[in-house]
């Protein structure tokens, strides 16, 4: 199934909040390890130039609505592991899911706790408001899915840009067009109008600087060293994805939303 077609049914579709996204399992770092908290920028101030620039994006992007690029972005609204593992498919070049890739799933569900982790004390500590509640224009889905969360950093954001990285490293031949992806499923929350572009920034920020703990970790070793070899026996044992829902998907993805 493509993207579009996955998309069509998923304006109504909940925002699953990251921390109750995370399935049982823990996590890499022990609580309190580390506190991104000290790595990131303050959260910006709307009178302020950065402020200032996230209400103009927001506003830009507005005109987007109806466009492809929407229908990708309430597309990305979904961020369950077997829905992101189906939006990573076409950059990895295999068909994933759940049950054929058990122990990938495993890894990027474990990292995704200490990425949202970390991204949810900053998102409390600021608690700022959502693009949409200081300006008026479309979102692209329910604001009363998003009443009970912040702006600053965006959890989609954290969560696809954890994901990006580590399957760039498991599969690191396909490392530009996984990143391309995780890319654009953060930007679609600018394209949604559900966060502003710097709290996507702070999210992609936010994830890569937990993973770089994260990494040290041995238990995160052995597990990328599993995953790898279970997506090589996957590409020997599998058909590739649509190559047109793809190519679709690419043009989409590459596609600037903001100059």
């Amino acid at each position: 199934m493509g993207w579009k077609s996955r998309a069509a049914g998923m304006v109504a579709i909940f925002a699953i909040p990251m921390a109750v996204a995370a399935a049982p399992g823990g996590s890499f770092l022990d609580d309190g390890y580390f506190h991104v908290m000290d790595v990131l920028p303050p959260a910006p101030i709307k009178e302020e130039p950065r402020g200032q620039a996230d209400r103009e994006i927001f506003k830009l992007t507005r005109k987007l609505k109806g466009s492809d690029r929407w229908t990708l972005a309430v597309n990305d609204i979904a961020s369950d592991t077997a829905s992101l593992l189906r939006d990573f498919s076409c950059a990895v070049g295999i068909n994933l899911t759940p049950q054929n890739a058990p122990k990938t799933a495993a890894l990027l569900e474990k990292a995704s706790r200490d990425t949202a982790r970390e991204t949810n004390v900053v998102k409390d500590f600021y608690r700022r408001q959502r693009p949409f509640l200081i300006d008026q224009g479309e979102v692209c889905e329910p604001v009363a899915d998003l009443a009970g969360s912040f702006d600053y950093p965006s959890g989609h954001a954290t969560r696809g840009w954890t994901w990006g990285l580590i399957l760039a490293e498991i599969a690191h031949d396909r490392a530009s067009p996984i990143l391309t992806r995780a890319r654009a499923y953060g930007e679609s929350r600018v394209v949604c109008g559900a966060h502003n572009a710097s709290a996507v920034e702070a999210g992609r920020l936010s994830a890569t600087a937990t993973l770089d703990v994260v990494r040290t970790e041995q238990a995160y070793a052995d597990s990328v060293i599993a995953a790898r070899a279970e997506l090589s026996a996957l590409r020997k044992q599998s058909a590739p994805p649509s190559p047109s829902a793809c190519s679709a998907e690419e043009i989409l993805t590459e596609q600037p939303i903001m100059r």
